[in-house]
């Protein structure tokens, strides 16, 4: 079949919430919903990624939103949807904090207004829904985390993190270190994978919620580990 007449015979129309009906009958037994990124930027595919995201968090009962997004930045946004104490009451002033990939991409109305349904939404629940970002671009940022928390809570293992931090100190963003590693046999390979294994033997993973300190920690670290790679 010709590829326009196929979509053409597939496509529905959007006009209001309850078009997504389809949509929402085919997830019905899904355990993850990729929605995409057909388009940066504009709002109207904003608006109806939330729409969609509404109705899959508060109809199908899935517990927590992944995004193209970076972990330190988004689990600020995580805090304030959950109504962690010590942050800002509404979502707009934490994601006009944020500061990379790119800003616009989430420092928008239509997330904001997301955000703020999903904030109201937990406020009833006891196990509230999440926001996590699974970008692994804010190398230095999850490495000063690391470093931040190691320096409160286990300062004995601290030496690992400064180790890999000092190895990547060389190079202003992964993209150098990553032309440095074609030149230089010498990676930050074995600094990260020491820090990795000094963060999980602090902690039993099976336990800790979203908020846990050493949790987050973790997470930082893992970013480093990908963006390393």
């Amino acid at each position: 079949m010709d590829p326009v007449a196929q979509a053409r015979r597939m496509a529905r129309p959007l006009r209001g919430s309850q078009d997504l009906d389809e949509v929402l009958a085919r997830t019905s037994s899904a355990r993850y919903v990729l929605i995409g990124e057909a388009s940066h930027g504009t709002s109207e595919f904003y608006t109806w990624r939330a729409e969609l995201t509404k109705r899959l968090i508060a109809e199908q009962r899935f517990s927590f939103v992944a995004v193209e997004g970076d972990w330190p930045d988004c689990h600020q946004l995580h805090c304030c949807v959950v109504g962690a104490p010590g942050v800002a009451n509404d979502p707009a002033a934490v994601l006009w904090e944020f500061k990379r990939w790119p800003r616009w991409m989430w420092a928008n109305e239509e997330v904001v207004d997301f955000a703020r349904w999903l904030r109201g939404f937990n406020a009833s629940r006891t196990r509230p829904v999440g926001f996590h970002g699974l970008d692994v671009y804010s190398l230095w940022d999850s490495l000063h985390a690391v470093l931040a928390y190691l320096r409160a809570h286990e300062p004995d293992r601290a030496d690992a993190a400064l180790q890999a931090y000092r190895c990547f100190e060389p190079y202003t963003d992964p993209q150098e270190y990553a032309f440095a590693t074609r030149i230089v046999p010498e990676t930050c390979e074995q600094d990260v994978v020491h820090m990795l294994t000094e963060l999980r033997l602090s902690f039993d993973e099976n336990s800790l919620p979203g908020l846990e300190p050493a949790f987050v920690a973790w997470q930082n670290a893992e970013v480093v580990a990908g963006a390393e790679r």
